[in-house]
């Protein structure tokens, strides 16, 4: 499990730059660099977004990686120590990506 400080503040997941998902899934399965990455599990926080089910932000969370090109992807689990997700002002997945990407 990785140490996990999101940036994405405009995720329904977000809760003081920890992670309420209890898990979570980067994408970019050809990505050479972490703009080739993103949080599949991002969802946008809307005004009208219910969120009392997810009040429950972790420090240390499970993240699956299908980036196969970075270095802490093992068996397609993330095995660094400390990962950073961004994205600011996200509106979709494709527009967060993993900051902790690199490529063997």
């Amino acid at each position: 499990m990785a140490d996990l400080k999101c940036r994405v503040e405009n995720c329904i997941y977000n809760k003081d730059e920890l992670c309420s998902k209890g898990d979570i899934m980067v994408g970019g399965k050809h990505a050479s660099n972490s703009e080739g990455t993103c949080c599949e599990s991002f969802s946008e926080r809307k005004e009208d977004s219910f969120s009392s089910a997810l009040d429950h932000p972790s420090r240390t969370i499970s993240i699956d990686c299908e980036a196969s090109k970075c270095i802490y992807n093992s068996n397609y689990k993330c095995v660094a120590d400390h990962v950073e997700i961004r994205g600011c002002g996200a509106c979709d997945c494709r527009e967060t990506a993993c900051s902790t990407f690199k490529e063997r």
